[in-house]
């Protein structure tokens, strides 16, 4: 999708937003339909895949108030995926197993020196084409697993919006909701 359909989409999702602000449901509707409303949108999405809220910017161009810290680890994603994560690792912590953080939002500029690095996943090395990656879009994690959190992570991370996406890499997690 090329920028112009991109900012079309996201003129109409602020419509779209400005619209729901100003919605009023009947009493017997309550907050739950309002929440139902705000929560389509959040989760709307062009073509790609990419959420509708981030397409706008770019691959690794995400401002810093799109993106919220997971928890002290001083790793960044887009919010909703951030917090998915802080409930991942706090369920993780309650059946005893730890996850740790070793990559997360990466700026365009970071993907270009990973992939000088560590070469193109296409020609065997371990970095997508800069500009393509789901740590430029704020969906991506790189975790430090042992075998039990990586056995606990292949269990439970579905239920947290998260997917073992990358086949050789199995650190790398992608939020998908």
């Amino acid at each position: 999708m090329d920028v112009t359909g991109v900012a079309a989409i996201a003129g109409r999702v602020g419509e779209i937003r400005a619209r729901i602000a100003a919605f009023r449901p009947s009493p017997s509707a309550g907050p739950a339909f309002q929440q139902v409303l705000e929560g389509s949108l959040a989760t709307a999405k062009t073509a790609d895949g990419v959420p509708v809220e981030l397409a706008r910017y770019g691959n690794g161009r995400i401002p810093e108030s799109a993106l919220q810290p997971v928890g002290g680890t001083g790793h960044r994603l887009w919010a909703p995926a951030a917090t998915a994560l802080d409930a991942l690792m706090r369920a993780a912590r309650e059946d005893g197993v730890n996850i740790g953080i070793t990559d997360s939002y990466r700026p365009y500029a970071e993907q270009v020196d990973l992939a000088r690095r560590k070469g193109l996943y296409a020609q065997g090395g371990l970095a997508a084409r800069p500009g393509t990656s789901d740590h430029g879009w704020g969906l991506a994690v790189d975790l430090d697993l042992d075998a039990r959190a990586q056995s606990w992570m292949r269990a439970n991370a579905g239920r947290f919006g998260f997917a073992e996406t990358t086949p050789r890499e199995p650190w790398h997690w992608s939020y998908r909701r």
